[in-house]
């Protein structure tokens, strides 16, 4: 629901420039249990959060008894970092913003695994990947480091909400706020006027 505020901003603002840095909320396996207890209680919380941001977004894409139906414990979201950086080590920030947007589509639409090789994979064929390059970087050591650093420095910075927004100097915005909040934001770090 954030994304494509954020995409109207950039085209009302043609010369910012959004970099997106990996980060989760659950990066690991376990991490549902750790947060709630049980793999249950984490998709049962999350859901009702779905439920909860549909009240917010006129084209109701999240699907969140559709997700409950199914069988599969909700995903954890390393393999979706993976697979948006090798995204953007294809075609930069584009490619990044593309295959993120099809894969949150996947998850919140579609109700996907997107913690699974196929829906990944699935998901760069939809955007136009050279899905061989796509699956060598997915694989590789190096992509890894590269998400880890960023979780690593997400957390040094203090992040704790998705989504958030980061000017160098300024106090993060968090939450999926308004475009208008957006926008008075970026004035208050003097990037718009």
């Amino acid at each position: 629901m954030f994304s494509p505020r954020v995409r109207r901003l950039v085209e009302q603002h043609p010369d910012i420039e959004i970099v997106h840095r990996s980060f989760a909320l659950a990066p690991l396996p376990d991490s549902m249990v750790r947060l709630f207890g049980s793999a249950e209680a984490g998709k049962a919380s999350i859901l009702r959060h779905w439920e909860k941001a549909n009240q917010h977004d006129p084209k109701r894409r999240f699907r969140p008894e559709v997700m409950a139906g199914r069988s599969f414990p909700y995903p954890y979201s390393t393999p979706g970092l993976l697979a948006c950086k090798a995204a953007e080590w294809q075609g930069g920030q584009a490619a990044h913003w593309d295959y993120f947007d099809r894969l949150q589509y996947a998850h919140f639409t579609e109700c996907r695994n997107i913690a699974e090789w196929d829906t990944l994979l699935w998901c760069a064929n939809e955007v136009g990947l050279d899905l061989q390059r796509f699956q060598k970087d997915v694989a590789g050591k190096k992509i890894r480091e590269v998400v880890f650093e960023e979780l690593q420095l997400a957390l040094e910075g203090g992040i704790h909400v998705v989504p958030t927004l980061c000017v160098e100097g300024h106090p993060p915005l968090r939450g999926a706020v308004t475009l208008p909040e957006i926008v008075q934001w970026l004035v208050q770090a003097g990037l718009v006027g």
